[in-house]
């Protein structure tokens, strides 16, 4: 059976559509003169052509985001640590969690684009309004202050702490602390400033989605690691309650944009996630967070929920690219 002809972009065919609109049949839902359906009635084209370009993101960049969001808050523990005097065993693990992820998420990128130098010509840009543009540097800034913190700090421990020394180890914790909160944000903004109608919808609870799992996964993994000290025990409960209302409101409110969200089995994916990081995570430290395997038990959870959830999101955002009614209905509203 051959397709059916696709309708091509003459003067007459717009002049035609702009007759449609003033007689107000153009999303009325009935066939055009070109045998197309309207997005209005759901179906997966606009007069035959795509509304919206489908993400091409591989499996590589929901784990960047994912360990992106760790390494860069594992910087900003190790800043605090260090400013309470903590545990320098503590503070020496989070900066080398923080320089093994600024190791792994380059990797990552190039695997997705393909080639190294495609990665290398995005540094050729610097655009202050352009999120891909600002996270591609981001990236490289966070990756030389992490480095620069974890050897100034390996030099302070062995002995070679000069005063130049502990200057420059604290200059570069506090770049980090700054590159990293920026990287383990910034992915957020990236979804949310783009025209997928269930990213743009959430572009407001994008970033501090993103910002709270990746503490909660730094702080699991050193709880993890055997550091299990107050500190990260009430880093634990905060991310698992604010985790937890962020699924209740998802829940709640069940937006036209989120249908993705709520339905099939990527729906079953993301409640998992959700409820693994939050109700989850959150009632084994209530009932079973003052031993160590509770807190063990409880990171797990979490962590393996932010995981999921990053792939929920780039997943949700390929089906809501396919529902040009939904991107419609956004724009309607906005």
């Amino acid at each position: 059976m051959t397709e059916p002809s696709k309708p091509k972009a003459t003067e007459e065919r717009l002049a035609e559509i702009r007759q449609q609109a003033a007689d107000g049949t153009l999303l009325s839902g009935q066939p055009d003169s070109s045998g197309a359906k309207s997005a209005q009635n759901g179906e997966q084209s606009y007069y035959g052509l795509p509304a919206l370009k489908e993400p091409t993101w591989t499996w590589e960049v929901p784990l960047y985001f994912f360990l992106g969001g760790i390494a860069g808050l594992s910087a900003c523990i190790a800043f605090f640590a260090q400013v309470f005097g903590k545990d320098p065993a503590l503070i020496r693990a989070a900066l080398w969690m923080a320089l093994i992820g600024a190791g792994l998420c380059p990797g990552l990128l190039i695997a997705d684009l393909g080639r190294p130098t495609r990665f290398l010509n995005m540094l050729r840009v610097f655009k202050l309004k352009s999120p891909m543009s600002m996270g591609a540097w981001i990236l490289v800034a966070f990756s030389g202050c992490a480095f620069f913190a974890v050897a100034s700090n390996e030099l302070v421990l062995v002995g070679y702490g000069g005063t130049f020394m502990i200057l420059f180890r604290w200059a570069a914790e506090f770049s980090g602390v700054i590159t990293g909160f920026l990287l383990a944000g910034y992915t957020g903004v990236l979804l949310g400033a783009t025209a997928i109608p269930v990213w743009s919808e959430n572009r407001v609870v994008l970033p501090p989605h993103f910002l709270t799992s990746g503490l909660g996964c730094s702080s699991g993994i050193l709880e993890l690691l055997g550091f299990l000290i107050p500190a990260t025990q009430i880093i634990g409960f905060v991310v698992s309650g604010l985790e937890t209302l962020l699924g209740i409101s998802f829940a709640v409110r069940k937006r036209p944009a989120n249908r993705p969200l709520h339905s099939g089995r990527l729906g079953v994916m993301f409640s998992a996630a959700e409820i693994l990081e939050g109700p989850l995570a959150l009632g084994v430290r209530i009932f079973a967070g003052s031993s160590a395997n509770g807190r063990h038990a409880a990171a797990i959870c979490f962590i393996v929920g932010a995981l999921l959830s990053r792939y929920a999101w780039i997943w949700a955002g390929r089906v809501s690219a396919r529902d040009p009614q939904a991107y419609f209905e956004t724009q309607r509203q906005s």
